[in-house]
């Protein structure tokens, strides 16, 4: 779950944006596309069960939800202004914020402790016992030693390098 230096730059400039609009940075995707590049930012916060439900500036009530609309709205004016002052993609981009949603791609290592037990999808640069694409129950993460460990058909547990993994989702299941 390395992110490329073009990236991390990127998402170092975006953070202090996003943070300033009261929203946390979820992760970023950039995907060079020839003239058109797009960056693709996910926003999250914490939902609030026991908060009072209140009235946005749409006049629906929220009650402690997650990321809404108007979240998004924020973030985009924000970090389209600093990216207008700041250029650091050259030639034309196309810029989405949104929130991670119900299949939420996984950035960081810290960001799967809280996913304990749930199904998520992996892809993986080198393969892990002759896999590189597969779907396992997140059984354990190892911080300091940066590994995870997934439980897969049969019980069958896999231990996996965070460096070694390209890609990460959630899997939606109700």
């Amino acid at each position: 779950m390395k992110l490329s230096n073009k990236t991390q730059a990127l998402q170092d400039l975006i953070a202090p944006a996003v943070q300033a609009c009261g929203v946390d940075l979820w992760g970023i995707e950039f995907l060079p596309q020839g003239k058109r590049s797009l960056l693709r930012i996910y926003i999250d916060k914490a939902v609030d069960e026991n908060a009072e439900p209140i009235i946005n500036e749409d006049g629906e009530e929220e009650q402690g939800r997650g990321i809404g609309v108007q979240d998004c709205v924020r973030v985009t004016q924000q970090v389209g202004a600093m990216m207008d002052v700041h250029d650091p993609i050259s030639g034309e981009y196309a810029l989405e914020v949104s929130s991670p949603g119900w299949d939420r791609p996984f950035f960081q290592l810290e960001q799967l402790p809280a996913y304990i037990g749930q199904q998520i999808a992996f892809r993986l640069i080198s393969a892990v016992d002759n896999r590189r694409k597969f779907q396992a129950k997140l059984v354990a993460v190892d911080l300091e030693a940066e590994m995870i460990q997934v439980e897969v058909e049969k019980q069958q547990v896999l231990e996996i390098d965070s460096n070694n993994i390209d890609k990460a989702n959630l899997v939606y299941q109700d």
